[in-house]
């Protein structure tokens, strides 16, 4: 069984294998440890791993800015307006990419992209070990929708590849810190803060380390802020400044932005350990040489509304743990994106202490992610070290109402909500909740991020009829698994005589524009316990939400298998 953690990013990805001596990053042929997570494709084949700056056009990067999102969205046509390659609506509202592929035109979904990246991954993994590879960990961002979550199941699975855990990259990134700490307390918690501002977003992470475990108190995010942001505005500012005085539009002509960014990302760099610097590009555009100069209080003063949003996902995060700045033990930095000083400087000044560097920025999350996959396998054995997962977002349940005879009015006014999961919850869980129907009914999830509802899916429950017509009681059981994907798992009807009777549970295509109810959803970590039945009142309906005496929620437990 192989144990293997893949680090797939927006620029780059990182393979970790665990071996007998440890966990360690590998290499792939040229040899890097960072491998570009691009796509290009050739006259005669494909080239995975390998960007060129010789075939632009068709040099496909960017791919995890593209997956589960809608070709509409705001953030995803602002990515577009840089990219090179061609990018159009496809079916169902979704990105189609083109490119040109064995003579011919050719157009890929996002997730087929994703799958030959992770294939090619899984390649190097395979040639690292000399044996073959399908069980693994994949580290996300903990801002992934359900549906983007999927799309990864389903890229893996394209690439021949059984993700045991979608791991969130701030909980690999705590796990490896903290598997290998030998200093650890056994009984008050040591809290420890994690921000990783990476290629593309900023993720904080606080948790709450103790001997042998590790808790999840917290996610924040802002998932566009990111190296990138200091990138474009570097780059809008020199072809402001070289509009003016070389007379030469880089926006008109696709390779002079190429070259220009690729310069400004380099400059960025450079920015971070010296006060001023220079940018020289040759022929740039029209045969013209161009240069510029900088220093690191005007860069600083060009990207300030990118520095102002960096201390909004830090108070998010305190403030969903119930911590203060003063209650964290530590601040861990990872990500490309930490270098620029200034974000150093703001972190300071928040948390009152400097953060740390203790860890490899670049494989510390495929190497927590490879940990995890070693856990989790029957294989290895790890030393006993608990991962109490928490999911980010809300999972609310709409469902109609039912009548006097217990079937659905079907009235919009009638429609109910529920919270399911909190945020915060643990991952895996399992919660039940009980419906009294005389007849087929359906439910909707919803699934709430800080750009409000998002319809998940319906499920029909049936069908099934009551033998006297009267309700009956239907338990309904949602399960959150371990990658953060939610489902409705199954429906049992009580019968008179005791006994309980499997109902079918279909799921239907999502809805699409459909406003969910939201003004009776209050989140609130502490909740634990979702009942809700439908009980006949005064022949107007149903009255809902009345826990019903006996109902449980399960929970279930992470499993540690290998840790003995």
């Amino acid at each position: 069984m192989s144990v293997v953690g893949f680090d797939v990013g927006n620029e780059s990805c990182v393979v970790a294998v665990a071996r007998k001596t440890g966990i360690n990053a590998v290499l792939n042929d040229e040899p890097k440890c960072e491998i570009p997570a691009v796509v290009c494709f050739g006259k005669k084949q494909r080239f995975l791993g390998t960007a060129s700056m010789m075939n632009q056009k068709y040099t496909i990067s960017q791919i995890k800015r593209f997956i589960g999102r809608k070709f509409v969205d705001a953030e995803l046509q602002k990515d577009i307006e840089s990219l090179p390659f061609s990018v159009t609506e496809g079916p169902g509202g979704y990105p189609l990419i083109h490119a040109q592929y064995l003579g011919e035109n050719r157009t890929f979904t996002p997730t087929q992209l994703l799958g030959m990246v992770l294939s090619d991954l899984k390649i190097i993994a395979e040639k690292n070990l000399n044996a073959a590879v399908e069980d693994c960990c994949i580290a996300i961002p903990v801002y992934f929708t359900d549906l983007q979550r999927r799309v990864v199941i389903d890229a893996a699975a394209i690439a021949g590849l059984n993700p045991l855990h979608l791991i969130h990259d701030t909980t690999a990134t705590a796990l490896a810190y903290g598997i290998y700490k030998t200093d650890l307390p056994v009984n008050e918690p040591m809290n420890v803060a994690f921000v990783d501002v990476g290629h593309a977003s900023m993720q904080v992470c606080v948790t709450a380390f103790k001997k042998g475990q590790l808790m999840i108190l917290a996610h924040s995010y802002d998932q566009c802020l990111g190296g990138k942001d200091f990138d474009e505005v570097l780059f809008q500012h020199f072809a402001a400044k070289f509009k003016d005085e070389y007379k030469i539009d880089v926006y008109q002509n696709a390779r002079a932005r190429l070259r220009l960014r690729a310069a400004c990302e380099k400059l960025k760099k450079v920015l971070s350990e010296n006060s001023e610097t220079s940018l020289n590009i040759e022929c740039l555009m029209d045969e013209k040489d161009v240069i510029g100069f900088i220093n690191r209080d005007e860069f600083e003063q060009i990207c300030s509304p990118i520095l102002e949003r960096v201390r909004k996902p830090l108070e998010k995060a305190l403030s969903e743990a119930g911590l203060t700045a003063q209650d964290i033990h530590s601040v861990e930095v990872v990500g490309s994106g930490s270098r620029v000083p200034m974000i150093i400087k703001i972190l300071t000044e928040f948390f009152g202490k400097e953060p740390r560097r203790t860890m490899n920025a670049s494989r510390c999350v495929a190497e927590g992610s490879a940990l995890q996959c070693a856990i989790l396998s029957p294989t290895f054995k790890v030393q006993d070290f608990q991962v109490i997962e928490s999911f980010p977002f809300s999972i609310v349940l709409e469902w109609t109402m039912a009548a006097p005879d217990g079937t659905q009015t079907g009235a919009a006014d009638m429609r109910q909500t529920t919270v399911v999961f909190y945020p915060g919850n643990p991952m895996p869980s399992l919660k039940a909740l009980t419906f009294y129907r005389s007849g087929t009914f359906t439910i909707d999830l919803y699934y709430i991020d800080g750009s409000g509802p998002l319809n998940l899916s319906t499920y029909t429950i049936g069908p099934f009829e009551s033998a006297t017509g009267k309700n009956i009681k239907v338990k309904v059981k949602v399960h959150l698994n371990l990658h953060g994907i939610v489902s409705v798992e199954s429906a049992m009807l009580q019968l008179i005589d005791g006994g309980n009777m499997k109902v079918p549970v279909v799921k239907e295509p999502a809805k699409e524009g459909i406003k969910m109810k939201t003004d009776d959803v209050h989140p609130s970590s502490t909740e634990t316990d979702v009942n809700t039945q439908d009980a006949k009142t005064d022949g107007l309906g149903a009255e809902n939400g009345v826990p019903e005496s006996g109902d449980k929620t399960s929970h279930m437990e992470m499993d540690k298998v290998g840790f003995k």
